[in-house]
């Protein structure tokens, strides 16, 4: 029973930041899955694979994890940085490169 710890990412079908402030708490796959016998789905018995735990700040998924015994691994997820930019600024007169149709 494995745990790791992150900050989620936007998805790609997002334009904003929704659901990226929050820590996660999710438990890693333990043994790979298997085909059903009745239905031929792909299906495991792991139950806490199911588990996401959502927390304010990294320090208290952290120390959730210590007080309950769970192994743990923090990844940290690195911000990228926003350029702000203008409509305006496609026809300022001091524009870096040239703007033409």
């Amino acid at each position: 029973m494995f745990a790791k710890i992150y900050k989620p990412s936007k998805t790609a079908m997002q334009s904003g930041r929704a659901n990226t402030r929050q820590w996660v708490l999710e438990f890693e796959r333990e043994h790979a899955r298997r085909p059903d016998p009745l239905m031929g789905w792909a299906s495991t018995e792991e139950t806490r694979r199911q588990v996401k735990l959502r927390f304010d700040t990294k320090e208290q998924a952290v120390d959730y994890a210590r007080r309950h015994g769970i192994p743990f691994q923090v990844r940290d997820s690195r911000e990228t940085p926003r350029r702000i930019q203008t409509y305006a600024g496609n026809f300022a007169h001091d524009r870096k490169q040239p703007w033409s149709h």
